[in-house]
């Protein structure tokens, strides 16, 4: 909620005189703040200060008065929204329920008790995402903000397939996809700079999972791909499930991989293929110039290796000439282009697209092979929602939105954040690249967050070393309002704690942690990044 205006004096919400000697002893012990705000409000509940149907006291007057977060008010309320304590009204504020009373006093009850044993290190359960309730997550970069999304034309397009096309749900879809989609997708690939035919097209699963055909088609187990540095974290789990190596090449913020350092590379290593993102790469959120993206094609030509491009994120630069693919310049068939419309059209529509140039047939054949057929239907849809002609309309809306977005969460994250914290400034996208002083440790940074209920996307993740442990992809890509906003902010205050001493690292997270351990055990979970 936005603002919530005070039921109550001031005075009262931050009295201990409120609370009897039983549960006063609770503020005391290691309990997660929220639940201690949360204990708090019970039990004016319960004692009747705190009446049915009236107004909590604003979230801003709470953090004021008791020395919290905005963030921890917050997730106090929806704790007790969840146990029928409390219920929202549309810009109005939070109010006490209806015989709430009886309710309150067992919530008073279970948190009067002492706190349990520590939990394990290997105890994953209670670090799952499940465990404590996320207010906001910066770490995921898959678009979840309704106001992205025209979700009625999305319903509309769908019915109307389902309708139009029934007869496709008792039928095998081609190998390739239907002509339909691939031919939307020959028609959109025109704002890339790219004239594809359609018959060069390979519906798939997503953008992940054509980017994953590409590499079983070009490579073998034990292969060297040279990636950018820091890359997509995805792009690091599909090389290690293959049995794949990664060679990292130095990525500029602005303008991407470094050519020489590709053309050195390929002078001494023995590269089977080369990973990019050339446009609003992820985590960095780089460009690459148009004259730098003809002089990869012709290098890539040159050294005959194939490159993988993965453009999903190119119209997000609805009205830039960078957009332009790769692909565009690519006159002998090196360039794998991968793409899909998650980030622009739905992400649950989860339908993806290559044209790998001189691999085509063997992608279809692939696909084929390894019965990775896609939902005609969805196709078909998909199909219906390219071709309409409020599509580059609605991108140029986005890439508005994302812009000013962008804009507001940098400049809040200079302010909040350590002396010292550079961020980068894409042109577009979903994601902040935000580089913290050296020496500060984002996996420790990310353990204290997620206790009270904020996710963040640690540097080491993106990339096979140490090199990015101070750093954070942070994602705007969800809400973004009053309560991320404070949430931001708070990130940015427990940075200057852990900066200046005031808390103490985190002794699970050692030095020799590999990005593996982070992933797989009880450290980040992968449901948080995505």
């Amino acid at each position: 909620m936005k603002t919530l205006d005070a039921g109550l004096p001031k005075s009262d919400l931050g009295s201990h005189d409120l609370l009897p000697l039983s549960t006063q002893h609770v503020l005391n012990e290691p309990r997660l703040l929220y639940l201690q705000m949360a204990l708090r409000f019970a039990h004016m509940i319960a004692s009747g200060a705190l009446k049915a149907a009236q107004r909590l006291p604003s979230v801003r007057d709470s953090a004021t008065q008791i020395g919290v977060s905005a963030a921890t008010v917050v997730q106090a309320v929806r704790y007790m929204e969840e146990r029928g304590l409390v219920q929202p009204r549309p810009k109005a504020g939070y109010f006490v329920t209806p015989a709430s009373q009886a309710k309150a006093a067992d919530v008073v009850r279970q948190l009067s008790q002492p706190p349990g044993p520590a939990i394990k290190d290997n105890t994953r359960q209670a670090l799952s995402p499940q465990a404590t309730p996320i207010i906001a997550s910066f770490a995921g970069y898959s678009p979840k903000d309704k106001d992205f999304f025209d979700g009625d034309r999305i319903r509309v397009a769908l019915s109307r397939a389902t309708r139009i096309r029934r007869h496709s749900l008792t039928e095998y879809t081609g190998d390739a996809g239907t002509l339909a989609l691939r031919n939307a997708v020959a028609l959109r690939a025109l704002h890339l700079g790219c004239a594809l035919k359609a018959e060069d097209i390979v519906i798939t699963s997503g953008c992940i999972n054509a980017v994953g055909m590409c590499l079983q088609t070009v490579t073998q187990p034990g292969d060297l791909v040279a990636v950018e540095s820091p890359t997509f974290f995805g792009f690091l789990d599909l090389l290690e499930s293959l049995n794949l190596k990664a060679l990292a090449l130095p990525t500029d913020a602005r303008s991407g991989v470094s050519l020489p350092a590709l053309q050195l590379a390929l002078d001494t290593q023995p590269i089977k293929a080369v990973l990019l993102a050339p446009t609003l790469s992820n985590p960095l959120g780089s460009v690459m110039p148009l004259a730098q993206k003809r002089a990869l094609a012709r290098l890539i030509a040159q050294y005959k290796t194939p490159l993988i491009e993965d453009v999903v994120f190119n119209d997000l630069l609805a009205t830039d000439a960078r957009r332009k693919a790769v692909k565009a310049f690519d006159a002998e068939g090196w360039v794998m282009t991968c793409g899909s419309f998650s980030k622009t059209v739905s992400p649950g529509i989860r339908l993806g697209w290559v044209q790998a140039g001189r691999w085509s047939q063997a992608i279809a054949t692939l696909k084929r092979v390894q019965g990775a057929s896609t939902n005609a239907v969805l196709e078909y849809a998909l199909a219906d929602l390219l071709t309409q002609g409020s599509y580059e309309a609605h991108l140029r809306r986005l890439c508005a939105l994302m812009k000013q977005r962008l804009s507001h969460a940098r400049k809040l994250i200079l302010a909040s954040f350590p002396q010292g914290t550079r961020v980068a400034e894409p042109p577009a996208g979903y994601t902040l690249w935000v580089e913290l002083p050296v020496g500060m440790d984002t996996m420790v940074l990310f353990s204290r967050c997620k206790q009270i209920g904020i996710i963040v996307g640690p540097g080491q993740l993106f990339c096979a070393s140490q090199r990015y442990r101070h750093c954070l992809r942070l994602s705007f890509a969800g809400p973004w309002g009053a309560v991320e906003q404070a949430a931001l902010a708070e990130v940015g205050r427990l940075a200057c704690l852990l900066e200046n001493g005031l808390q103490a690292p985190d002794t699970k997270v050692t030095q020799e942690t590999t990005r593996t351990d982070l992933m797989c055990k009880d450290k980040v979970s992968a449901h948080d990044l995505w």
